[in-house]
């Protein structure tokens, strides 16, 4: 069954796209930066573009993930939003909260706490956001006949990020609890109740996409959901290694850093397997492509490359160097810009009634971005062992090692720039299927 409410998804997954390829533009700058063309610094400095890059693929992401709740959850609630018009308050002001913060980091009005910049007044104004769209879904949720276990882990998942976000509000004196608090919010989301947002948005396409069994599927999510809250939770302490905390976390940051790879093998062979096994043949074979791809990369990006640093013999060498740069954008590609491109591409054809599934131009946004971003990843690894080996080892001066690996940013921009071709082409999709449509959205 197709809710009118659910268009209102169509209009976060616009800004979302807005926020994205503006993530993209800062992130040129700052490539241009590390070659030597800073003609930018007086208006954007390095530090700034950096904040700015950062911020804005947290909040596309959570953008991405409210509108496919927006989407989802009327469907598997089988009953319409309860208010349509406190979704689109709730979408407005989330765009001006993120319009305040970018213009806020380029006057220098923020917070110096890495990954939390946001100035402290719009932390309020980001919680009463977050609070009016869980009572909308939430609200939608208890009153529905029909509770999923597909819809109640994305609302966990969503309810979660909203009570990890506090943490950070807490201002500490001492550099030591702050930091430690801090990672409450960074790591707890990205590698903890995000993964249950990206699984319950995984067994909801699964389900559509391959026809195979509702109950197969969320049986699967129960194993995922498990694993994600045994090795996330206490694998927070792969960022307390050097902080000044107790060197307990040393042992348990490193053995439940080893399990966390689990959770994204399990969400890979799980969709590998729904889809083998699946006897469907859906026409939107795009959707399914990115599907089944943001499962597999996840495994790689946070799966592999995060195992491949994150124990304390390897961290204690690659911490804070471009090998964290390496993995993390291969894993926030694979585990959540992915998905959230996937259920864009499903969701599309739905609310606006044009069944444009296949085009040359969605395969290539596909496979020029996918290409574009294994490069780039690349280019970073490469940067990343060599400024290990010249800093930590040869104990090579910083800026001399950066002015070194310079070389591997001009072939990160090279990589850059096929990725950012294939994600215009993924806009340009979006652009193409128009707006929704009260008539492609009735109930069947």
């Amino acid at each position: 069954m197709k809710y009118k409410s659910q268009k209102v998804a169509y209009w976060f997954f616009g800004l979302c796209m807005l926020l994205f390829a503006l993530q993209i533009i800062y992130g040129f700058i700052m490539g241009f930066a590390r070659i030597g063309m800073d003609g930018l610094h007086d208006f954007i400095p390095f530090n700034t573009a950096r904040a700015v890059h950062t911020n804005l693929l947290v909040v596309w992401l959570l953008t991405g993930f409210m509108g496919a709740a927006y989407y989802i959850i009327p469907e598997e609630a089988q009953r319409e939003l309860i208010s349509v018009k406190w979704a689109y308050v709730q979408l407005i002001s989330l765009a001006v909260v993120g319009v305040l913060a970018i213009v806020g980091y380029h006057f220098n009005i923020w917070e110096g706490r890495k990954f939390l910049e946001i100035p402290r007044e719009l932390d309020f104004l980001v919680v009463v956001n977050v609070l009016l769209f869980l009572g909308l879904i939430l609200g939608t949720l208890f009153k529905a006949e029909r509770r999923t276990t597909t819809a109640l882990v994305l609302s966990m998942g969503l309810l979660f990020a909203a009570l990890l976000y506090l943490p950070g509000m807490i201002w500490f004196d001492s550099q030591v609890t702050d930091s430690f608090f801090r990672w409450w919010v960074v790591h707890l989301w990205v590698e903890g109740v995000w993964e249950l947002i990206m699984g319950g948005i995984l067994s909801y396409l699964l389900i559509k996409l391959t026809g195979v069994d509702r109950e197969v599927i969320e049986k699967w999510l129960y194993v995922i959901v498990g694993l994600t809250f045994l090795s996330g939770l206490l694998g927070t302490g792969h960022h307390y290694y050097y902080i000044g905390v107790n060197k307990i976390w040393l042992i348990v940051g490193g053995i439940f850093s080893a399990l966390e790879p689990l959770a994204f093998l399990a969400m890979a062979l799980f969709a590998v397997y729904m889809y083998r096994k699946g006897e469907k043949s859906h026409p939107n074979k795009i959707a399914l492509f990115w599907t089944i791809g943001a499962s597999i990369v996840s495994f790689i990006g946070a799966g592999l490359l995060g195992f491949a640093h994150t124990l304390p013999q390897t961290n204690i060498y690659t911490h804070g160097t471009l090998v964290t740069a390496m993995h993390g954008h291969y894993a926030f590609w694979g585990a959540y810009a992915m998905i959230v491109l996937a259920i864009i591409s499903y969701a599309l054809p739905n609310i606006t009634g044009r069944k444009l599934y296949d085009s040359t131009r969605g395969h290539m946004a596909f496979w020029l971005s996918n290409i574009g971003m294994l490069g780039m990843t690349v280019a970073f690894g490469v940067a990343g062992v060599a400024q290990v080996y010249m800093e930590r080892k040869m104990k090579m001066d910083f800026m001399d090692v950066q002015n070194e690996i310079s070389i591997h940013f001009v072939v990160l921009l090279l990589c850059a720039t096929l990725f950012t071709t294939g994600i215009t082409l993924y806009i340009l999709e979006f652009i193409k299927y128009g707006k929704p449509t009260d008539e492609a959205l009735v109930k069947e």
